[in-house]
């Protein structure tokens, strides 16, 4: 979307868009039960659909269906003002700046002579940019309706618009809108261009919000005293706006300039600043500015591609070295490693519970979690079929005797991990996981070439996979190679299982893995998922 307010958190809310006729456009809701189209709705319509100006966001139409009432406006893809000013990547200079202020007076100029004769609305979220950087004006016209907009905005959203509005209107709310209001409003958001701050940036590190709207209402209590006003004075800011900033400030809404000689005032300033203001060199200046901070943007992003895709390269080169050269891949045997398996208990019976897409749901989120906690272990995930996922560790790079300590650790942590995870569309009911770990040789190579995949082969596979499939809920069961191992390293808390029959492995002795001690890292126990 293109209009934004800043939320108290900091975060920005877009407006949102929709496809009309061919073209993107913005779409602002309005909360009403019911659109009553009387005489003085449908003067109002005609009169914004007549308005025609390179500095206004064209009107499109009303949509009156209930609950969709909506404005319909032009779209305006560089976003807000607001969003310009606080993108750093964007360079100002002056007659960037110039720009800018002197599209928000043309389009207040062409209010100003129109039937509807105010905006009364002027801030800078409301103030949009076009794809050739033209800022347009939004958000005039249709009080009645506008109402049911500003009701959906926050507290702070609120109080962020009230800034911009001239004290005389804070002290008599049921004034309306004037014209002198809005030479105030352009005042505000010329500072704002020129200091690239918003209203009362530096007073509200030390007042909220709220205070700084009741001094402004606050009249001077004295001929001497002055009214209280954000600061605009600074290095980067011209003596001459800062003076007609101030003058649209004035306290008196009489003593404030009107557009006109508002308009001419900005054109001389520019003129001194002997910077031309022909529509083409206008245009042409803009896109220059816009290219140039295009440029240094390509150039960042373009080197951060480049070290990704060299990263990815090179993982491609060490798993598939051939493969890459449309060659096959030899097989490479490794005399040591550790294979993880894990299953959940009862999963057949919870995807006959469960719609064909709450199941891929389900092990989106699972498996998006563990691949978050693995990147944190010398590992390497193998594949993942259903709802058994497969781990390795000393493949396809060889670290000694860690194999095995590296994929005891990670499996604590998946196992810690499904205590707190939840399933979307069944809240109170909570996963088993078996897992089943053993240490061994094995073959690992690349099978296929137009869907290449890296596999493992050997018995110390087929036993890992028995191990876990003869282990229990919520337990990490490991084999006597994988124990005799750990127990190198020591730290691990290891409790024998005992003699176990795995098919077609016979009798063997196994253990359960509770915790290592050394790290801190607990298994979950069955105690906490009853």
């Amino acid at each position: 979307g293109s209009v934004s307010l800043k939320t108290e958190e900091g975060k920005q809310v877009f407006t949102q868009t929709a496809f009309y006729q061919g073209r993107t456009v913005a779409v602002k809701r309005i909360s009403q039960d019911e659109v009553k189209m009387n005489r003085e709705i449908l003067i109002e319509l005609k009169n914004m659909r007549d308005l025609e100006h390179p500095n206004l966001a064209r009107f499109i139409g009303l949509c009156v269906d209930v609950p969709n009432v909506a404005i319909v406006n032009e779209y305006c893809p560089k976003g807000s003002l607001m969003d310009i000013l606080q993108n750093d990547s964007i360079k100002l200079d002056w007659f960037f700046k110039y720009s800018l202020i002197s599209d928000v007076i043309k389009g207040v100029q062409y209010l100003h002579r129109s039937e509807l004769s105010v905006h009364g609305r002027l801030n800078s979220s409301n103030c949009l940019v076009d794809s050739r950087f033209v800022l347009k004006l939004i958000d005039f016209g249709l009080p009645s309706l506008r109402e049911g907009a500003s009701q959906a905005l926050g507290d702070h959203a609120l109080l962020t618009k009230s800034l911009y509005v001239a004290p005389e209107l804070h002290r008599d709310p049921k004034r309306g809108p004037t014209k002198e209001g809005d030479i105030y409003s352009v005042g505000m958001l010329m500072g704002e261009v020129a200091t690239r701050q918003g209203p009362y940036e530096a007073e509200s590190k030390n007042m909220e919000l709220s205070e700084i709207v009741d001094k402004i209402k606050c009249p001077p209590s004295g001929s001497l005293s002055q009214p209280f006003r954000p600061q605009v004075a600074g290095e980067n800011v011209d003596s001459s706006i800062s003076e007609l900033i101030k003058a649209c400030w004035a306290e008196d809404p009489k003593d404030r300039p009107n557009v006109n000689s508002l308009n001419a005032s900005i054109v001389k300033i520019n003129r001194k600043r002997n910077t031309g203001t022909g529509i083409l060199d206008n245009l042409l200046n803009r896109m220059e500015q816009y290219a140039n901070n295009l440029e240094e943007l390509v150039e960042e992003r373009t080197a951060a591609f480049l070290e990704e895709k060299k990263r990815a390269e090179t993982l491609l080169y060490e798993l598939l070295p051939s493969l890459k050269q449309g060659k096959a891949v030899d097989p490479e045997s490794y005399d040591s490693v550790t294979i993880f398996f894990s299953d959940i208990k009862g999963f057949t019976e919870l995807s006959a519970q469960s719609t064909p897409s709450q199941v891929v749901m389900l092990l989106n989120d699972l498996y998006t979690c563990f691949d978050g906690i693995i990147e944190h272990f010398d590992v390497y995930k193998v594949e993942t079929i259903g709802d058994a996922y497969m781990v390795v560790s000393g493949v396809p790079v060889r670290n000694g005797n860690a194999h095995a300590r590296e994929i005891c650790n990670m499996a604590l942590a998946l196992l810690k991990a499904v205590g707190s995870f939840r399933i979307r569309h069944k809240r109170d009911q909570k996963l088993h996981m078996r897992v089943g770990i053993h240490t061994g040789p094995c073959v690992a190579g690349v099978v296929g070439l137009k869907m290449p995949r890296y596999c493992l082969f050997g018995d110390t596979v087929n036993t890992a996979s028995r191990m876990e499939s003869n282990g229990e809920a919520l337990k990490i069961h490991i084999s006597s190679d994988t124990k005799e191992i750990l127990e190198d390293f020591g730290g691990f808390n290891i409790e024998l299982r005992g003699a176990v029959a795995l098919k077609g492995k016979g009798v063997q002795t196994t253990y359960w893995l509770l915790g290592n001690s050394e790290k801190c890292v607990n298994a979950v126990t069955e105690s906490e998922f009853t």
